[in-house]
């Protein structure tokens, strides 16, 4: 590749880039900073995605692939409300029958922050025992 072909940015265009990446990494960080406010929650990155655990079980994976932000939550409730968006789909590997759903937004569009909230609320109370369930509801 030749010096020509790079794309050149300004020092101004370098600043907007990476206020831009750094409003996604936020993002990303603040659906898995509530998922890791329920009790017993913890992180981890078994594929190179953020996913919240409570105990040893997923309730919540948080990405960012091909441009696009996503969030994966179990909706036994909510799931078929859920499908009618346009940014939504039952999550793939068989994961759909089971009640799972995955949003996805483009980089830089606005994301329904409450309604994705309520939804890792819902996929906590759907995957987590009920022993940690009840000190929610306390």
């Amino acid at each position: 590749e030749s010096q020509d072909e790079r794309m050149h940015l300004t020092p101004k265009d370098e600043d907007r880039l990476l206020l831009f990446l750094a409003a996604e990494l936020a993002r990303k960080r603040r659906a898995a900073g509530l998922a890791l406010t329920y009790p017993e929650a913890w992180e981890d990155d078994p594929w190179g995605d953020t996913v919240a655990k409570v105990r040893k079980k997923i309730f919540v994976f948080v990405g960012v692939h091909e441009k696009r932000l996503g969030v994966t939550v179990k909706l036994p409730e909510s799931g078929e409300f859920a499908l009618t968006y346009d940014w939504t789909e039952r999550t793939g590997y068989g994961l759909g029958k089971a009640g799972w759903v995955s949003a996805s937004f483009p980089l830089g569009t606005e994301v329904p922050v409450d309604l994705i909230e309520e939804w890792i609320d819902e996929s906590y109370r759907a995957v987590a025992p009920k022993t940690l369930v009840k000190q929610l509801d306390a």
